[in-house]
């Protein structure tokens, strides 16, 4: 992962403030793809947790509905260090009702459906998140809501964060020794793929810098791989101009690599860049066979839409930033963006987490 990230909204001086003081300063509530009809034999729990991951706390309602964990889905992951609200689905032949009366510490049952399918992994529109930032000065206040318009108005970097490289930042220089130095694999195939994951958002994270460093963020290069962000469908940029005016109106966006042996090329002065940053990360075309089990490459939009976006100052004087963003994008890139690496997290003292419960993981992404 670089060093540092460049920003793309106007240049203005960092703005200091006091971010995750409290688990309630930051709110992720998730936006389902579709609700239950309430007919079919998987049990839909709409939940609220605190100070629990997603795992732990779709474990203790699977327990507490007599349901197996390996049969339980959720469409992503949610910070642990937060109130969040999001959908699991269950194989239970308990009621809805009984859903509802469970009671486990740091969770609370909001609702409860029936459908037929399983919940799984990216069955969601995205996410709303409030964050609320304290030791803000007041005279700074109209700069957070400008760079928050220019952000609705362009879009946003859709850089990976720091928890995409692991605690220590280094699983990209891991995968590398395993990829390109021909060290051993890990063992486990979810390490493996957490590792190749590090590596593909590094180098997307290079070349996304590259394109906001020339002001490039929204602009479409020749032959770029383009999705539309109605339907995520991709098409060649051939016509820049046409193309080009639809990205003006937030239409579509360029995309990049999340290198693998499957994934999709752009072409012509999109591709030369791309083979470019892949070999500057050491890496040739045969290397992506090598951990096409871990990582068969996709695509990425360089940008993400920032959409119901607002700031308030509450009472207590405290600065209550919201906004809605689409599945995977990281809220904290955004709020790098609107204090200029201003931000400082300083979470209050809290009691130990309890002891893990035993278990295969479930299914999920490892960030929203």
């Amino acid at each position: 992962m670089p060093p540092s990230l460049p920003f793309a909204a106007p240049e203005t001086a960092p703005i200091a403030c006091v971010f995750k003081e409290t688990e309630a300063d930051f709110e992720v509530h998730e936006i389902p793809a579709y609700l239950p009809t309430g007919q079919g034999e998987h049990l839909y729990v709409q939940f609220e947790k605190r100070g629990l991951d997603t795992d732990r706390a779709v474990r203790a309602i699977a327990d507490a509905l007599g349901a197996s964990p390996r049969e339980s889905g959720y469409a992503g992951m949610k910070d642990r260090h937060a109130v969040t609200t999001q959908w699991a689905s269950f194989l239970s032949r308990r009621t809805p009702d009984e859903a509802r009366a469970i009671d486990v510490p740091g969770l609370k049952v909001l609702e409860a459906s029936r459908h037929a399918n399983k919940l799984r992994t990216g069955h969601l529109d995205g996410n709303r998140f409030v964050l609320r930032l304290r030791e803000v000065d007041r005279a700074r206040v109209p700069d957070l809501e400008r760079t928050l318009a220019w952000l609705v108005a362009h879009g946003a970097p859709a850089y990976f964060g720091t928890q995409r490289f692991g605690r220590d930042g280094d699983n990209a220089a891991r995968a590398r020794r395993w990829i390109v130095e021909g060290g051993r694999a890990p063992d486990k195939p979810f390490e493996r793929k957490l590792l190749v994951s590090a590596l593909q958002s590094e180098i997307f994270n290079a070349l996304l810098s590259a394109r906001v460093e020339a002001g490039e963020l929204g602009r479409i290069v020749d032959g770029d791989l383009v999705r539309k962000e109605d339907s995520g469908g991709l098409f060649v940029a051939d016509d820049v101009a046409e193309v080009q005016a639809r990205a003006d109106r937030l239409e579509v966006s360029a995309t990049g690599p999340m290198m693998g042996a499957e994934m999709r090329w752009p072409a012509r002065e999109a591709a030369r860049r791309e083979e470019e940053a892949l070999a500057a990360a050491g890496l040739t075309r045969e290397h992506l066979d090598r951990f096409r089990r871990a990582g068969e490459g996709t695509r990425r939009g360089y940008r993400v839409l920032v959409r119901e976006a607002s700031v308030l100052v509450e009472d207590d004087g405290a600065v209550r930033v919201s906004f809605v963003l689409p599945s995977g994008a990281y809220a904290t890139e955004i709020l790098r963006e609107l204090t200029r690496g201003g931000a400082i997290e300083r979470r209050a003292p809290r009691a130990p987490a309890p002891q893990p419960i035993e278990g295969e993981p479930l299914e999920g992404p490892v960030n929203d």
